[in-house]
């Protein structure tokens, strides 16, 4: 029987080290190369034609949902599973768009994972459970009009309306991440995003659109 060929792309050594120990314990799986960053695993997607690509998100040079839009395009039958610690809506609109099979966060259990790469493989696509509510969740919210329940008016998850909370009392990214137990680079990324979704380009913006919507009216 022929084995499925894999491609894991993450930037930590630890990580793809146990990835494909794990994968090394099913007798259908094979992995055929290891990519340290996005750029990388684009390369490397072309020159192996892996079966499924485990794909991180936060890599260095180009992010994985980048990596995974130009894998997708270049090879439509591309199958890509996201791997990953972020569990957020605004990962998983980007992650669908960019053309991805699956989104699985990375405290899944070994069968799991397995189960993603041999959903993804037969065309389907699969989501770990926490991925799932988040998708039921968007389309109530969607079907009745129902707010998500921040002051943003559906532009912020609740993680992002936190976050310009703090950079508007004047914390700066570390110290968010320190805050929130979060890693300095989630945190810029949370920035940019929060930027973009409210149309500011500085802090200014971003307080000035914090006490508007009440984000400060304890510290008044």
């Amino acid at each position: 029987m022929p084995r499925t060929r894999i491609l894991i792309a993450d930037d930590h050594d630890v990580v793809r080290s146990g990835l494909r120990v794990l994968h090394h314990s099913f007798r259908d799986f094979v992995v055929i190369g290891e990519a340290s960053n996005g750029e990388e695993a684009v390369r490397l997607a072309a020159e192996r034609t892996p079966d499924v690509v485990l794909m991180d998100i936060s890599m260095p040079v180009m992010d994985g949902i980048e990596a995974t839009a130009r894998i997708v395009e270049r090879s439509p039958e591309a199958r890509v599973v996201i791997l990953s610690v972020h569990e957020g809506e605004e990962y998983l609109q980007r992650i669908l768009k960019a053309g991805a099979r699956g989104y699985v966060l990375k405290n899944a259990g070994r069968k799991e994972i397995a189960q993603a790469v041999r959903t993804a493989l037969s065309g389907d696509r699969f989501f770990s459970p926490g991925i799932s509510r988040l998708i039921v969740d968007g389309f109530i919210r969607h079907s009745t009009g129902a707010p998500s329940g921040g002051p943003d008016d559906n532009r912020l998850t609740k993680r992002e309306s936190e976050i310009l909370g703090y950079i508007a009392r004047g914390l700066t990214s570390r110290e968010i991440a320190e805050k929130l137990f979060l890693s300095f680079r989630t945190v810029n990324t949370h920035r940019t995003n929060i930027m973009q979704k409210l149309n500011v380009h500085d802090t200014a913006g971003l307080v000035r659109h914090a006490l508007g919507v009440g984000l400060l009216q304890n510290d008044r």
